[in-house]
């Protein structure tokens, strides 16, 4: 991913592979749960997942592909006395990351109540340190690069003046010593000249070979920030889309809520209705019984009356 990189992935290999160093031998294969859910997590398991996967994060930002990794976290989960599959702890960080950006998207002082907030804020930040580092040690890479070439370019000016020099300085001998040494003076001239000759040759080489590593190194490295702009500007979508897509269900949720309290609102008047005319019907019922029996206690009377006339008649 980054130029220059070797280095890190041979690290982060060389480290996964200590990690891995046990698996095969020590460890019977972990059961395989189910996809993403399995059992349900404990708070424990929780944190120690957390905590596993907060010292990974490094390996997480430099490694092109993180199956490896999740294994590893399967791994260290099992040490601990939790037995989860790879694909369990990666959905489980995943739905982690959709409830933290949920919580600090909606509500800053609720999702401070999330009970593991701080410690998935803390992996966060440690993302963009890494981030922030892998491209410091990118640029730096590139400017010692260039800085190698110059120093190159340089010793090579500087030998061939000093042969050039070396030239000018048997040209200013004597004539005595030319005359003496004319025969070894013709050797060592043509001597020379093949030398200039060949080092002006590869003078011109490493300036071609020069141009092309500058040429190389300014193009790993604009493809470098590219890249990484790249990155931060789809980080930067993605979020914004995690906030427009919590905000929506934000509403949804409280239109909802507005339904519900006007439903129990109607049928609490529904109810209030009904006990009403319960009241009313109860109410009159009770006022036809009392006027039935006022009737029937009158027409007692009015019979005893009679029969009481007329026993007297009698």
């Amino acid at each position: 991913m980054f130029g220059g990189g070797g280095g890190r992935d041979g690290g982060t290999l060389g480290r996964l592979t200590h990690l891995m160093m046990p698996l095969p031998s020590q460890l019977d294969p972990l059961p395989a749960v189910g996809g993403g859910g399995g059992e349900q997590w404990s708070r424990q398991e929780t944190g120690d997942f957390i905590a596993i996967r907060a010292e990974l994060e490094r390996d997480f930002t430099s490694a092109k592909r993180n199956k490896t990794l999740w294994e590893v976290v399967a791994f260290k989960m099992k040490e601990r006395g939790h037995t989860r599959t790879p694909q369990q702890c990666k959905c489980k960080w995943k739905n982690l990351v959709n409830s933290y950006k949920g919580k600090e998207t909606s509500d800053a002082d609720n999702g401070r109540q999330c009970p593991f907030f701080e410690e998935l804020h803390a992996v966060f930040t440690e993302r963009e340190k890494n981030m922030q580092r892998l491209l410091l040690e990118s640029e730096a890479g590139s400017a010692r690069a260039m800085k190698r070439g110059r120093g190159k370019r340089i010793s090579g000016d500087k030998s061939s003046d000093e042969l050039s020099g070396e030239g000018d300085e048997d040209e200013n001998e004597s004539d005595e010593e030319k005359i003496t040494r004319s025969g070894n003076l013709r050797k060592r001239k043509a001597e020379k000249e093949k030398r200039l000759q060949t080092s002006a040759t590869e003078k011109h080489l490493r300036q071609a070979n020069m141009g092309s590593l500058d040429s190389t190194s300014g193009s790993s490295l604009c493809t470098i920030q590219e890249m990484l702009r790249h990155f931060l500007q789809q980080q930067q979508i993605i979020d914004l889309q995690w906030r427009e897509l919590m905000e929506k269900h934000a509403h949804q949720r409280q239109l909802f809520e507005q339904e519900w309290r006007q439903s129990m609102e109607k049928l609490e008047k529904e109810k209030l209705t009904i006990e009403q005319a319960w009241r009313e019907r109860d109410e009159q019922r009770r006022v036809r019984e009392e006027s039935r029996a006022e009737k029937r206690d009158a027409l007692l009377t009015t019979l005893l009356n009679k029969v009481l006339r007329e026993s007297h008649n009698i």
